[in-house]
């Protein structure tokens, strides 16, 4: 490992672990607005999509593939439509994990 990169990982760790704490030094007394607690409460449905989509669609990287043969979109299919369905969140993951296993055993 470089010096550079040692510096690069240790001065995201500062920035990532100083906002944190920031955050739960200050507490009760930060408010935020309604209008803004309603704007954040989209953030983990935007992170999870940030990372799961281009694994999904582009899952060499490079190049969409959007056709029967891509495990990974079989997978997220079925998670969502079991995650719609069965309203359980066990149900979904394990469906989906199980398809996409399956699919990538069979077409592989």
């Amino acid at each position: 490992m470089t010096t550079y990169l040692a510096a690069v990982i240790v001065g995201m760790a500062a920035v990532t672990f100083g906002v944190r704490l920031a955050l739960f030094a200050l507490g009760e007394r930060v408010r935020f607005t309604p209008r803004l607690r309603r704007a954040l409460a989209y953030v983990p449905v935007a992170v999870l999509s940030a990372i799961t989509l281009p694994m999904v669609l582009l899952p060499d990287g490079s190049h969409w593939q959007l056709d029967w043969r891509n495990p990974w979109l079989a997978g997220a299919l079925t998670s969502g439509v079991l995650a719609l369905r069965a309203r359980s969140l066990l149900a979904a993951i394990a469906g989906g994990m199980a398809v996409y296993l399956l699919w990538r055993w069979q077409f592989g």
